[in-house]
């Protein structure tokens, strides 16, 4: 999928109403169309850029005064879609046949960005994973984050700074930022703990 697009809204029934309008309009890809805490209604579509384009200009034309936020992005990088479908991996230096056993070069460090809005925060992973040599290693959307996401990103410090500052500044110009760290020299008990399960996870369209 070229497009994402993805409408947050304060109503579950306009939630629905919309998402009927959006697939009426155009053939997309619905990825996730369900509840977020607190209270909120979130819809993710994916698709070609034309048909994407045309789904989320309807949305935006009937969402009103329940739309709390939204994104609309040409071109999206495909960490992005792996990361929301779930594919969650540390990057580069960590070894998946034996957890809690490093590879060479093993993970140098970690950045965490958070902000108060699922569709800012995945415009912010978005922009940290193209301006910067970072791996995008997980994108969390929970309910129990009360409306909140947060996504990780790894790699050599310099890299991890780049990634976290170019998300920061999304978020910022948003007016959504909560919080966003940068942890050098990442202890590999913390590292184990890095990724967890997540309670919430949005399944992949094909």
């Amino acid at each position: 999928m070229d497009a994402l697009a993805l409408v947050e809204l304060s109503s579950v029934a306009r939630g629905y109403r919309v998402l009927d309008w959006m697939v009426k309009e155009a053939p997309v890809t619905v990825v996730e169309a369900n509840l977020v805490e607190p209270g909120k209604f979130l819809i993710l579509l994916g698709g070609g850029v034309a048909e994407v384009h045309a789904a989320f200009d309807e949305a935006l034309a009937h969402a009103g005064d329940t739309l709390l936020d939204r994104l609309l992005l040409p071109g999206v990088h495909e960490r992005v879609w792996q990361t929301l479908a779930g594919g969650e991996h540390r990057g580069p230096g960590w070894s998946r046949s034996a957890p809690g056993v490093f590879a060479e070069p093993r993970v140098d460090c970690v950045g965490v960005v958070e902000g108060s809005t699922v569709a800012s925060v995945v415009e912010a992973a978005d922009r940290s994973a193209k301006d910067a040599g970072a791996y995008l290693a997980a994108l969390r959307l929970s309910p129990a984050l009360g409306g909140k996401a947060y996504y990780v990103v790894t790699g050599m410090q310099h890299e991890v700074e780049a990634a976290v500052d170019s998300g920061r500044a999304v978020l910022a110009s948003r007016g959504r930022l909560v919080d966003a760290q940068v942890i050098p020299n990442a202890h590999d008990e913390f590292l184990e703990h890095l990724l967890r399960p997540a309670p919430f996870s949005i399944r992949r369209g094909d």
